[in-house]
């Protein structure tokens, strides 16, 4: 069992078995209000069109967010949680629905997917979640209703170092992983000792003092031989021997570096962790053969532990590009490892009744499945008929970026209206460009119209090349690895942004 899902780890989850997980770790997105718009000035220099909207990692209270914050309490008794615990619930509804919605949203998409966690749970197993103080203390209190307080293992800090200009308060320098057990006395852990190499010191020496609580003075003793002049009961209060010991037990405090940019591990998320993080986290509560679960694996650090760690892995991502990317880089380059034989990926359309079977399934998830394909980038709000599901970014070294719009449609309603609507979205929006992706092939009559429309909109030139502002695209185009001609396109590969070659550009035909 080594599976790479592509697609929500909600609906994923759902159908996996119970008591099928031996190990959880989550790195989920904080509520941090992070957006591509950022994430791409971090990598090209250039911040994204102000024009476009931007589509950033934000929670919104929309409605059918509210009406899942209403359910939670009954879906967390039928969870086996506490009824009076469920029904703090409520009340956090009535506290955040007004004064922080955003945060309210966070939640609620956390605790219904948290819940579908426990149960995939083996009784012997844990789950580690990975948070910063942004809504740490709110997670916390989650935790505590779903997996009981009873069953809080550690609040394990990680200490790292990483330096900021920060004139108003303290260095940030650590983030919060909370480890619970889904049955406390019952669950895996292996004692892992402190690497700490000052520690061997004592042990070389054969004797350490200290002082504890009520300022009673301590000699332990690691070897009588070596300890024979300090054997005074004058002098302490206290003699322990722990003759044999030679390793300190690790503490619930981790320094663990921080991955810098120069780092050989780096794949470009901003929010990458060391692998050596994950290491320590499957080594303490995983046996070999043991299945680990990741369910917002991003760049696959907890894949590639495990794969090291000699455990079976399930990685689930709702981005296209970062599957596609955790099987290219981390798993058949850096390991190996073949699609098939290895591993498998489940849930990206493969053939034209994949796509349908997609589209029927959620038309959101085949909108971005269709979108991220074709290196754009997804709007993050579910827009509806009308809007704009995305954007492809372009434009030359040192100018700013310009974009085409992406709408993407289905079923037998496709029609020369969505066409001048996506050309009217460009004008509203100063777009360069607009694509359309269609579910199904075109009869020959139907694209010939599309294609006449789409020349009366004119081209974009570069270096001679003339560049459609129009474009039509289907799913079998799609699915053959065929893209909009744009030029100077930016590489939705965050890591590695692809700015092929210099030059300018200008107009060759009004919108």
């Amino acid at each position: 069992m080594n599976i790479l899902h592509y697609g929500d780890c909600d609906e994923i989850m759902e159908s996996m078995d119970d008591e099928s997980v031996d190990l959880i770790y989550l790195d989920p997105p904080f509520n941090s209000d992070r957006s591509y718009n950022a994430i791409y000035k971090d990598n090209t220099g250039r911040p994204l069109p102000e024009q476009v909207e931007a589509f950033c990692d934000s929670w919104e209270m929309k409605p059918e967010c509210m009406a899942l914050a209403h359910r939670l309490p009954v879906m967390l008794r039928q969870a086996g949680v506490d009824e009076h615990a469920a029904e703090m619930w409520k009340a956090w509804v009535v506290g955040l629905a007004h004064t922080q919605p955003s945060l309210l949203a966070y939640l609620t998409y956390m605790t219904a997917r948290l819940i579908r966690m426990r149960r995939l749970l083996k009784p012997t197993g844990s789950l580690y979640y990975h948070c910063d103080p942004t809504a740490g203390h709110y997670i916390k209190v989650t935790l505590d209703i779903i997996f009981g307080y009873k069953n809080l293992l550690n609040e394990v800090i990680w200490s790292y170092d990483k330096w900021t200009n920060a004139a108003t308060h303290f260095q940030r320098n650590h983030d919060t992983i909370f480890a619970y057990a889904k049955i406390k006395g019952r669950h895996t852990f292996s004692k892992l000792h402190n690497p700490d190499a000052s520690q061997k010191t004592k042990y070389v020496r054969g004797w350490d003092t200290n002082v504890v609580q009520g300022g009673i003075r301590q000699l332990i003793v690691y070897d009588r031989a070596k300890a024979k002049d300090k054997i005074d009961s004058e002098r302490y209060d206290r003699i322990v021997y722990r003759e044999g010991q030679t390793k300190v037990a690790l503490s619930d405090v981790w320094r663990i570096p921080f991955l810098n940019s120069q780092s050989k591990e780096r794949l470009g998320y901003p929010t990458q962790k060391p692998v050596a993080l994950l290491k320590r986290i499957i080594e303490a509560s995983s046996n070999e053969g043991d299945v680990v679960l990741d369910p917002f694996c991003g760049c696959a650090t907890t894949i590639a532990a495990a794969h090291e760690l000699k455990r079976r892995w399930v990685g689930i991502d709702i981005a296209f590009h970062a599957v596609r990317r955790v099987a290219r880089t981390r798993l058949t380059d850096t390991y190996g490892l073949v699609e098939g034989k290895d591993f498998t990926i489940q849930g990206i359309p493969r053939t034209l009744e994949g796509a349908k079977d997609l589209w029927e399934r959620d038309a959101h998830q085949f909108a971005r499945w269709a979108i991220e394909s074709v290196e754009g980038f997804v709007s993050a709000k579910k827009s509806g008929d009308g809007g704009v599901d995305g954007c492809i970014y372009f434009g030359a070294p040192g100018a700013a970026l310009s974009t085409m719009l992406i709408q993407v449609k289905g079923g037998a309603s496709v029609g020369i209206g969505d066409l001048r609507d996506l050309h009217g979205a460009m004008h509203a929006r100063g777009a360069e460009m607009g694509g359309l992706i269609v579910r199904d092939d075109l009869p020959e009559r139907q694209m010939k119209n599309f294609q006449e429309y789409a020349a009366t909109a004119g081209c974009l030139e570069a270096e001679g090349v003339a560049y459609p502002r129009l474009q039509i695209m289907t799913t079998r185009e799609v699915l053959e690895e065929k893209r909009f001609a744009v030029p100077y396109h930016v590489s939705i590969d965050i890591a590695q942004p692809a700015l092929p070659h210099s030059g300018s550009w200008r107009q060759g035909g009004l919108l």
